[in-house]
């Protein structure tokens, strides 16, 4: 297998491969290396953090069986609100440290595909981990054990859906968001289906519950059949109609190959998909398939503000001695995990990048990893008009950015990479000629200066 491949493949299912994995890689076959990925990705390891003094305060509620009061209720939110930052900080962690890559760009993957938000941490644990179980799993157990969650019966109203009164928001959003896509049901279907999930609900530790007084368990008329359907039924049906496959496959390819559909690939995968919604058997298809790494779908992307962050611990470790400085970061850019825009999630592509967020995206390897410093010295000229640019710039962002890089880790990883070398390390694409010439005039800087110089180019926004 080509070194740029493994370079490609690494970028696509996770963050990167730094120069010692990829000498390892480069002796294996095809067959070996993809065997591994998955191999190494088999295990489930939910994420978690202490979330005890919240469970202590629920159990005592729920004991007592008494109502909130307005103080405990003040102490829950504010509690909730820190777990949730210090949640968010532990997806970035695991992202940027875990043996199960695949696993975890998946569970990252849905995210933004099952879309949810709550403020109730447990249920955003619950909800993440749900997403990791079944990353690579059985796609129909997936969108079953997804309408049971506490966090979707909330967000998208199904414990409001009552026989007396449905609630259609998850009956719509199954199939226009999660399995068929626009235009592929009638608002019939909507309105049928709806009633199959009346009654799903949860508890207050946010255990499913089906409150059988609340459903409909009348018969349904959905997809041209009828029956006294439920929520699984419902799901079946779906799952009958090669679209869903065709759906899924389409987003797979746009968030893995490229965000430019080729419909022959697409259907191929399809064709796959179809047979036994297998996740796993889909995306090794994918990732053995030829035209996976065609050059036109290497360097293609945008990378996500999340892949921009994660990506740039993976080659220099940096820790933030504000946590929050972290999510600061990624409201910036666009994107904050757990916190969605809407149901539909983020558009990705061409809408990560605006006339703030590039200007933010060239200068962050900087104020991250170098205080803030942009060199722009040549031959012992300083660029005076450069240099009042990077203070204006400091000015506003700088001070808010406090990081510890781990240049030593660093060192150790790229000592026998030569700097001739470190573009294709560092770049997943070709660069212009502008930046070939100013490359070329930093020859002599060190390698740590170096990297921070090919990290703010526009090319390290692809991936």
């Amino acid at each position: 297998m080509k070194t740029k491949h493994i370079q490609h493949l690494y970028r696509r299912i996770g963050f990167g491969i730094l120069p010692a994995t990829l000498n390892k890689l480069s002796k294996k076959s095809e067959k070996a290396i993809i065997n591994e990925m998955f191999e190494s990705s088999k295990k489930f390891t939910p994420l978690e953090i202490d979330i005890s003094e919240l469970t202590a305060i629920y159990s005592s509620i729920i004991k007592k069986e008494s109502t909130l009061d307005s103080e405990t209720r003040k102490k829950l939110q504010q509690l909730g609100r820190k777990k949730q930052i210090e949640f968010n900080i532990a997806w970035v962690d695991r992202l940027t440290n875990t043996p199960e890559i695949l696993r975890e760009k998946m569970t990252l993957f849905w995210a933004n595909h099952f879309v949810c938000e709550d403020s109730t941490i447990s249920y955003i644990k619950n909800f993440n981990n749900t997403l990791r179980k079944h990353a690579l799993g059985d796609f129909r157990a997936f969108v079953n054990a997804v309408s049971k969650e506490a966090s979707m019966t909330k967000y998208l109203n199904t414990k409001q859906n009552k026989k007396q009164k449905p609630n259609e928001n998850f009956a719509r959003e199954l199939m226009e968001l999660f399995t068929l896509g626009v235009g592929y049901y009638s608002e019939e279907d909507i309105k049928e289906s709806a009633k199959a999930f009346t009654g799903y609900s949860h508890n207050l530790k946010g255990d499913f519950v089906f409150r059988k007084a609340r459903h409909d368990d009348g018969e349904k008329t959905f997809f041209g059949k009828t029956g006294n359907f439920s929520g699984e039924d419902i799901i079946d049906i779906i799952l009958e109609q090669k679209q869903c496959a065709k759906y899924i496959c389409g987003k797979i390819y746009r968030y893995f190959v490229n965000d430019l559909i080729d419909e022959n690939h697409v259907n191929e995968m399809a064709n796959v998909f179809y047979k036994d919604y297998n996740i796993e058997n889909v995306m090794r298809y994918m990732l053995t398939s030829g035209w996976f790494y065609n050059d036109q779908n290497i360097g293609s992307k945008i990378k996500s503000p999340i892949e921009f962050i994660v990506g740039l611990k993976t080659i220099v470790p940096t820790d933030f001695k504000n946590p929050k400085q972290l999510l600061y970061i990624q409201k910036l850019l666009g994107q904050i995990l757990l916190n969605p825009p809407n149901v539909a999630g983020w558009k990705g592509g061409k809408s990560w990048i605006d006339s703030n967020t590039i200007v933010l995206r060239l200068k962050l390897p900087s104020l991250l990893l170098n205080n803030a410093y942009i060199s722009k010295e040549k031959l012992g000229e300083v660029d005076e008009y450069a240099q009042a640019k990077k203070e204006a710039f400091k000015k506003k962002y700088g001070k808010r950015f406090k990081t510890v890089a781990n240049w030593e880790y660093f060192n150790t990883q790229f000592k026998n990479v030569a700097i001739s070398d470190f573009q294709k390390h560092v770049l997943a694409c070709e660069v212009s000629e502008s930046a070939k010439a100013y490359l070329q005039s930093l020859e002599k800087v060190s390698k740590k200066e170096y990297c921070v110089q090919l990290m703010s180019l526009p090319e390290y926004q692809m991936c």
